[in-house]
């Protein structure tokens, strides 16, 4: 069991932390600088989830996952949003080992997606692993990233490709739609910089707000009490990877299920690793007031 390994790929998955119409990536290219999201707006908002293990495949096992995400989002589609993120994971492999993972990662991306900043420290067992920093911004016919860290660099993405606050804008207007299948590459700027998503995301049926209601932090605030939430998973593809099935079918590096708010908080994660399946319970919920755009 290579622990080490397993949560090196906690970390890095955790930096992306989201019948009908499938949007392709050209169709993403072609409307990109309309911003289809933008009457979707975003609360700000700190939330922390608990984290515990679910369940293991294959041979590799695990004892134990415990650990928390910490995620504050502020701002607003006029002044940009934020976002700092941390998670501190420690998996235990039951041999006597365990290893401790620490990712921490502050994120800007203006309101019309088009322009974003990231940059995020992974340690692994409190050694700095990994550094990454950077912008990202879009252009008529690309996506131009510009990398200080881990080493300067400048490259071009697909113009179709989203940052991840847009990706959330874009999952809840589709909802909103009617939609219940989204296809388009995701930027986040996660791993060394480099890396880019292909993703899927599957959109449920809308739960009213009087329908299972939560019974976690969300339960009792005021903000979410008259709100629609959908169950939604995402699954991500390493572009370049083309690992599949034996059926045949594409495998994905690691997907994510939870439920969202038309505001954009989600409760009841469910982290899929492949290997292991971690839960994310919403421990603590402060909703902030928005400042107005003017």
């Amino acid at each position: 069991m290579k622990t080490t390994a397993n949560a090196l790929v906690l970390a890095a998955a955790a930096a992306t932390f989201v019948a009908g119409a499938i949007m392709r990536p050209a169709e993403v290219a072609a409307q990109a600088d309309k911003n289809i999201a933008g009457n979707i707006e975003l609360v700000p908002h700190l939330a922390v989830y608990d984290l515990k293990l679910v369940r293991t495949r294959g041979s590799r096992s695990l004892e134990a996952v415990r650990g928390r995400i910490l995620y504050d989002f502020s701002g607003s589609s006029c002044e940009g949003y934020a976002l700092q993120f941390r998670q501190v994971s420690e998996l235990d492999s039951g041999e006597g080992k365990s290893a401790l993972s620490d990712l921490r990662t502050t994120t800007w991306e203006d309101g019309a997606a088009k322009n974003f900043r990231f940059n995020s420290e992974n340690l692994l067992n409190q050694k700095a692993m990994d550094t990454v920093d950077g912008t990202a911004a879009r252009q008529p016919s690309a996506v131009a990233v510009s990398l200080k860290k881990p080493q300067s660099k400048n490259f071009d993405i697909v113009a179709g490709a989203v940052f991840p606050t847009e990706h959330m804008r874009r999952i809840i207007a589709a909802a909103r739609a009617g939609q219940t299948v989204l296809e388009f590459p995701v930027y986040d700027g996660s791993e060394t910089g480099e890396k880019l998503y292909n993703t899927l995301t599957i959109i449920g049926r809308p739960i009213q707000p009087d329908e299972k209601k939560a019974q976690d932090a969300a339960a009792g605030q005021a903000a979410l009490a008259t709100m629609l939430r959908w169950p939604v998973t995402i699954s991500y593809f390493d572009k370049n990877d083309k690992k599949t099935h034996k059926s045949g079918e594409e495998t994905p590096v690691y997907a994510i299920a939870f439920e969202i708010y038309e505001n954009g908080i989600s409760r009841a994660l469910l982290l899929d690793y492949t290997d292991f399946v971690i839960a994310g319970e919403l421990t603590a919920l402060e909703v902030k007031s928005a400042k107005p755009c003017p």
